[in-house]
């Protein structure tokens, strides 16, 4: 479980759904082409860490859901996930 998490301060594009146990954002590029780009990105960083999203995709939107299954709660790596998250979206927004 993650202690002393601010998710304003850490990740504030994030919100902590209602369970208290998941933060969930969604995604919007200006087409598909940069929707998967962005997918791509964060597959190729989620088997790195071996942590995986809960996602879907509808043309230009990604909505994510970030939690870790085996704790059933939030961990460090749902919050490293979503930085890195957060970084792939501006770098392929800049692209």
């Amino acid at each position: 479980m993650v202690d002393n998490f601010n998710l304003e301060q850490e990740i504030p594009l994030w919100s902590l759904d209602s369970s208290g146990k998941r933060i969930v954002r969604e995604f919007a590029f200006t087409d598909f082409k940069q929707a998967f780009e962005f997918m791509t990105l964060c597959a190729q960083y989620a088997e790195e860490i071996d942590h995986h999203p809960d996602w879907s995709n509808s043309w230009n939107k990604v909505m994510v859901e970030l939690t870790t299954h085996s704790a059933g709660t939030l961990t460090k790596l749902d919050i490293q996930l979503a930085k890195a998250m957060d970084a792939f979206a501006s770098q392929v927004k800049l692209g």
